[in-house]
């Protein structure tokens, strides 16, 4: 319940502030492939102040396994994450890391089993070569925003080509007739 309530209140902060973030459907569909891929470590690049991070670590407090590294380039950003992690009870689960997402991703020496992309655009497929090495085989790449292809269309092309890749579409709920996606592409060596 208490999960509930903290999600519900940072939505409401990431909607007054205009802090992006998934919202409800697309956090749904995370939650659904963090649920199937049972991953063991989990990287997201962009923690903002850690709505999507909070639908992953329900998760793996519901698996009662595995754990997230979260990494941000703003600090008072990472810090607000760090608080609502806290306030869910949840800071023992994840390791939040402050920088730039593709030279953080660099440090990383464990497994990653699964990849969650929601940081600037066009730093996707950077992100993805930085951690490549790490990645299981098989792992799960979770990538949002794809609705705008051109800022990520190295990233795109990718995966698309070379793994198992599905978009998935979304209504936009504050701009109605406009829709974004999330490509989910299963990584294998």
């Amino acid at each position: 319940m208490i999960f509930d309530k903290v999600i519900e209140k940072v939505e409401e902060q990431c909607r007054e502030e205009r802090v992006p973030m998934l919202g409800p459907d697309k956090a749904k569909l995370l939650a659904s492939c963090v649920e199937k891929a049972k991953p063991s470590l989990i990287v997201e690049c962009g923690t903002a102040i850690g709505y999507s991070g909070l639908w992953i670590l329900r998760v793996l407090k519901n698996l009662d396994a595995g754990r997230l590294i979260t990494v941000e380039i703003e600090p008072a950003n990472a810090r607000r994450a760090r608080t609502h992690f806290e306030e869910a009870g949840v800071s023992d689960l994840v390791d939040s890391r402050i920088g730039d997402a593709a030279e953080v991703l660099k440090t990383i020496q464990e497994p990653v089993d699964f990849l969650f992309l929601d940081n600037n655009k066009d730093g996707y497929f950077a992100c993805f070569q930085a951690i490549e090495p790490r990645l299981t085989n098989p792992a799960t790449i979770v990538a949002d925003n794809v609705g705008r292809p051109d800022q990520m269309a190295d990233y795109l092309e990718h995966v698309r080509s070379n793994f198992e890749s599905e978009t998935h579409w979304f209504e936009s709920r504050r701009r109605p007739g406009r829709r974004d996606g999330m490509e989910v592409s299963i990584y294998r060596r």
